[in-house]
C-alpha cells in the first residue's frame, strides 16, 4: 500500500471510530477528520444537547493526542487559556506554568461565553502554532487543533467572535436534531454507558502527522484552483455581503479539497469536492450587511447563492452574476 492508500485508512478508521459515539452524523464527522488532517481547527455550532463536545471528544480519543477542555466562561482571563509566569521564591525567577491550550487537541468549549479580550488569547495559537508569554514564545505540540463549540449568537449571554478568529477556523460543523430513530439509537447505545467511557484510539500521532503530509501530494488542476478563486471573489462581491472570504478562505477550500479527494479514494480533486465544502468553509467568514440580516438573510444562504451564481469549470454561470 503506497504513501496515500495508508493516509486514506488511517482516515477512514478514524471516522468510523467516531461513528460508534456520534450517530447519524457522517458528514460532521467527515468535516471534524478533515480539519484535523489539514491542520485547521473547526468551529462546531448548534443548539445545546446535539453532540458538540462529544464530537470533539470523541474524535480527540480516536487519534491517541494529549488532550485538554477548556470551559469558556465570562470570567474567564487570556492567562487562564495560555497560562502564566509565577515567581519562584526558591530560585528567585519566574517560572512559566502553561496554560490548557499547549496540548495538541484543545477543546474550547462555549467559546462565545468568554469576552472578546479571553478569545483573543487563541488568535496566536492557532495561527502561528506558538504562544508568547512575558517576550518567550512557546511552540505548539505536532499535531495542533482546536475545536471551539458555541451556541448561535442569539443565545443570551454570548460574545459574536471577532471576524479575525473567525477566519482562524478552517471550517464550521452543524449538527442538527437527530432523527426520531436516531433518537431512539442514542437512547440505545446509553442505557448502560456512554459509548464515549469504551472508545480506544485508532491512530497514534505519528499517523495524523503522515497524514497531514500526505495529503498536500493530491492533485489539484488549475482549473480547480481558478473556480476556488472565482468562489472567494464572488463572495467579495455578493450584493448583501459587507465582508466577503479573505485569501485563507482560499487556502482553506484548497487544502480541504485535497483532505476530502483522499477519502474519497482519489488521488487529485474534482469540481463535487469544491461544492461539497464550499459552504462549511465559507459561511462563518461572510459578514452580511446589516440590512441583509433584517431581512433574514444569513451568510449560509448567502454562501449557497455564491455557490450556485459561479459556473463549475465546463458550465455556464446562473444567478445573481449573469450579465
Amino acid at each position: 500500500m503506497d504513501g496515500l492508500g495508508q493516509a486514506r485508512e488511517v482516515s477512514l478508521r478514524i471516522i468510523d471510530n467516531v461513528k460508534r459515539v456520534i450517530v447519524g452524523k457522517n458528514e460532521a464527522i467527515e468535516l471534524g477528520v478533515i480539519a484535523l488532517m489539514c491542520r485547521g481547527h473547526a468551529l462546531i455550532e448548534d443548539v445545546p444537547g446535539v453532540g458538540k463536545t462529544m464530537l470533539a471528544r470523541s474524535l480527540a480519543r480516536s487519534i491517541g493526542c494529549s488532550f485538554k477542555r477548556i470551559q469558556f466562561t465570562p470570567d474567564l482571563l487570556p492567562t487562564d487559556v495560555t497560562g502564566v509566569s509565577i515567581y519562584n521564591q526558591k530560585n528567585g525567577e519566574f517560572e512559566f506554568r502553561p496554560g490548557p491550550v499547549i496540548s495538541q487537541i484543545v477543546l474550547a468549549d462555549e467559546i462565545n461565553r468568554a469576552t472578546p479580550k479571553t478569545q483573543s488569547a487563541l488568535l496566536e495559537c492557532m495561527e502561528e502554532r506558538q504562544i508568547t508569554a512575558d517576550g518567550v514564545t512557546h511552540i505548539m505540540p505536532r499535531p495542533f487543533m482546536v475545536l471551539a463549540t458555541q451556541n448561535p449568537i442569539e443565545y443570551e449571554g454570548t460574545f459574536p467572535l471577532p471576524e479575525a478568529q473567525l477566519d482562524r477556523f478552517l471550517l464550521r460543523i452543524t449538527l442538527g436534531y437527530p432523527t426520531p430513530q436516531e433518537e431512539i439509537v442514542i437512547m440505545e447505545n446509553q442505557q448502560m454507558t456512554h459509548p464515549i467511557e469504551t472508545l480506544k484510539s485508532v491512530a497514534t500521532e505519528e499517523d495524523v502527522i503522515r497524514v497531514q503530509d500526505q495529503i498536500r501530494a493530491i492533485y489539484i488542476d488549475n482549473l480547480i484552483k481558478q473556480y476556488i478563486v472565482a468562489l472567494t471573489e464572488a463572495s467579495r462581491k455578493h450584493p448583501d455581503v459587507a465582508l466577503g472570504g479573505s485569501p485563507r478562505t482560499s487556502l482553506g477550500l484548497f487544502r480541504a479539497c485535497q483532505a476530502l479527494a483522499l477519502i474519497r479514494g482519489r488521488d487529485y480533486v474534482v469540481p463535487e469536492d469544491i461544492k461539497e465544502l464550499a459552504e462549511p468553509i465559507m459561511a462563518h467568514r461572510i459578514i452580511v450587511s446589516p440590512g441583509t440580516r433584517m431581512r433574514g438573510v444569513d451568510s449560509q444562504k448567502v454562501a449557497a447563492e455564491v455557490l450556485e451564481s459561479v459556473p463549475v469549470p465546463g458550465a455556464r454561470p446562473r444567478g445573481w452574476l449573469r450579465g
